[in-house]
């Protein structure tokens, strides 16, 4: 069929399908010019986060659902209402989609005041209705006394809350933010993560926050989906595709340093192990039948399962995955120093764990000095073997 827009006649026809969940669905697919095949899912007063690395389809997924970007396949549905149907031809444009959406510039309008610029997204009510509306906006953004200043004349932060009050004007049913912390200093960013996480609480909408600052997604975000190439890797809960990845390339792309490949040795149950063998070393991780005996995995573990044995006193976990080897790098980066272990002297398998600095001092660590590491077992995680090469035996 050949696509359309769709009219207010076709959406009355067409309905509402209650065969989709409440909230944002959508499912976008193309082979090019930017690559698509990408699946998310948000719920009525959830925030999923949207990360990837540059020119991993984010923004061109946030785009599609706002209407500014029409892929070749896919659907998008919202609370039921269909807004795109690639294979039924349907195309709702983008002033019939109730989104609001939040750019990374912020794109106000520089002559008009706060209070005009929020004006102008509320032309669905009647025009006495107008000025009473915008300010109780600004004031639920925290604005309000600023309603009379131009963008030029706010800061960064004050910009960003005109431009989340202007998206809100327009009764949204899903809230798109892309980028929106990236142009305000520190300081701002973490006042505004606290304002975001207190707006949304009331709205009751889906909020799709498109980052690459995976820290942003973990502080924010109920849900995290990850991108690459415009392709859907995970969606889960942010420590569960942090500390879960489903595939080394997942891993990589989460910033885990600690991938290695072992062999599957046997399952015990109890005490609930799966025994590895790796680089020479039989390890015990959490018990995942999954990987049958015998096969050939990938494994990870968090920089936070990797447990330092302590010349003062003896360390949690002593007994568990013991680890000797030398260190060859150990850098203070404030109050957090990061090394890298290489396990039994072999640089082909460096092992990354990060400690306060003062427990670093206290244990006289320096590049080229013996010592021994635990991995608790809770955080080996185990994964398919990667195509390409990742270090151990």
């Amino acid at each position: 069929m050949r696509s359309r827009s769709a009219s207010a006649a076709d959406l009355a026809e067409q309905g509402t399908d209650h065969s989709v969940p409440a909230g944002l669905a959508a499912s976008l697919a193309q082979d090019g010019p930017i690559p698509l095949a990408a699946t998310l899912a948000c719920a009525p007063g959830e925030l999923l986060a949207l990360v990837g690395p540059s020119g991993s389809g984010k923004s061109t997924i946030l785009r599609a659902i706002a209407g500014l970007y029409r892929p070749k396949d896919g659907r998008v549905t919202v609370d039921g209402e269909v807004w795109f149907d690639g294979a039924a031809g349907v195309w709702l444009a983008p002033h019939r989609r109730r989104v609001g959406l939040v750019f990374q510039s912020y794109a106000l309008f520089p002559h008009l005041t706060a209070l005009n610029n929020v004006k102008a997204a509320l032309g669905h009510l009647p025009r006495g209705d107008r000025r009473v509306r915008a300010g109780q906006l600004l004031e639920l953004v925290h604005l309000a006394g600023l309603e009379g200043r131009r963008p030029a004349e706010l800061s960064g932060g004050q910009q960003q809350r005109v431009a989340v009050a202007r998206a809100l004007g327009r009764e949204p049913k899903v809230l798109l933010l892309d980028e929106p912390f990236s142009a305000v200093d520190k300081a701002t960013r973490q006042k505004l993560y606290r304002e975001l996480a207190e707006l949304r609480r009331p709205l009751r909408m889906p909020v799709v926050l498109v980052t690459h600052d995976l820290d942003e997604a973990l502080m924010l975000a109920d849900r995290l989906s990850l991108l690459h190439h415009g392709r859907t890797l995970q969606d889960g809960a942010p420590l569960q595709v942090l500390q879960r990845p489903a595939t080394v390339e997942a891993a990589r792309l989460v910033g885990q340093r600690n991938l290695f490949d072992a062999t599957v040795l046997e399952h015990q149950a109890p005490p609930g192990f799966t025994i590895l063998r790796w680089g020479g070393r039989v390890l015990e991780a959490e018990r995942n039948p999954a990987h049958p005996v015998g096969a050939a995995v990938s494994w990870m573990i968090p920089s936070s399962h990797v447990v330092l044995h302590r010349r003062d006193r003896p360390s949690r976990g002593e007994h568990e995955n013991p680890v000797p080897g030398v260190l060859t790098e150990c850098l203070a980066l404030g109050e957090t120093t990061s090394c890298v272990l290489a396990v039994d002297g072999r640089a082909e398998l460096p092992l990354a764990f990060s400690l306060p600095s003062h427990v670093a001092h206290r244990n006289r660590l320096a590049v080229g000095t013996p010592a021994t590491v635990s991995l608790l077992a809770s955080g080996i995680h185990l994964m398919p073997r990667a195509k390409r090469d990742v270090s151990g035996a």
